[in-house]
């Protein structure tokens, strides 16, 4: 797949102020469909070849790290239906774009608990980030039933229970022991959240992570989120002042 060329004003800005980490909250694919009178399942079938087209940029312009919110603990609520056609898309993305992930050096993580998920997804998941492992390329990272409390409680339950042992104590317990207790241990937090489908919240996404990460929210639904957004997006980005708490320069 040949890939799109960044554009001038992006080009102009120094790399240092680029995004080394972008989160993806992919949302909007069924109101996509049911504008075009699609059947639901169209949309997510479209949101699918969305997330192909922007792993391949991301990873073509040398990001470090991509996260995308694939399924989260909530979504279980929706129609049977809907459900079953998500794992499936899932499952086969999974072995249609296991080419491709290693063909592009992507290093696969998930994020989420394995509870409910299909035995036939998790053993395609587990495959791919097997056979990715040893790749140094952007790590991709799928959200999948996913819930930024329950990884707080899942972390939370496994400092307690070193803490119960002995092998941690309590005034150890600081942020970057809670850090490495999430499901991103080892990983950077994101520096960029994108929104889709004009939604303004965050849905119990990455809620410790985004602490400092900047917002940035679009109209468009996912399946048409394509690299020109996501570069109006980095743009957007890099002329931001990120202070941290601090005083601006």
């Amino acid at each position: 797949m040949a890939h799109a060329p960044i554009p001038p004003q992006l080009l102009d800005v120094p790399r240092e102020r680029w995004p080394r980490h972008i989160a993806i909250i992919m949302d909007g694919n069924g109101r996509w469909a049911e504008r075009q009178d699609l059947p639901r399942i169209e949309g997510h079938r479209c949101g699918a070849e969305t997330v192909r087209r922007i792993t391949e940029q991301c990873a073509s312009i040398g990001m470090d790290q991509l996260t995308l919110y694939c399924l989260s603990s909530e979504n279980w609520k929706r129609p049977q239906q809907e459900i079953d056609f998500l794992m499936h898309l899932l499952e086969q993305y999974l072995i249609e774009e296991r080419k491709t992930i290693l063909d592009n050096n992507l290093r696969v993580r998930t994020l989420g608990r394995r509870t409910n998920i299909p035995d036939e997804v998790l053993r395609e998941l587990d495959k791919t980030v097997e056979l990715s492992a040893a790749n140094d390329g952007m790590c991709l990272n799928l959200a999948i039933n996913y819930g930024g409390r329950a990884e707080l409680v899942d972390a939370v339950q496994a400092i307690s229970r070193k803490v119960a042992e002995g092998s941690l104590s309590v005034d150890a317990i600081d942020e970057q022991a809670i850090s490495a207790h999430l499901y991103s241990a080892g990983q950077d937090d994101p520096d960029l959240l994108v929104r889709t489908a004009g939604e303004m919240r965050i849905s119990n996404f990455l809620l410790w992570q985004i602490s400092y990460a900047e917002i940035w929210v679009t109209e468009k639904c996912w399946p048409e989120f394509d690299v020109g957004v996501l570069y109006e997006a980095i743009i957007d980005f890099a002329g931001r002042n990120r202070k941290f708490g601090g005083l601006a320069d």
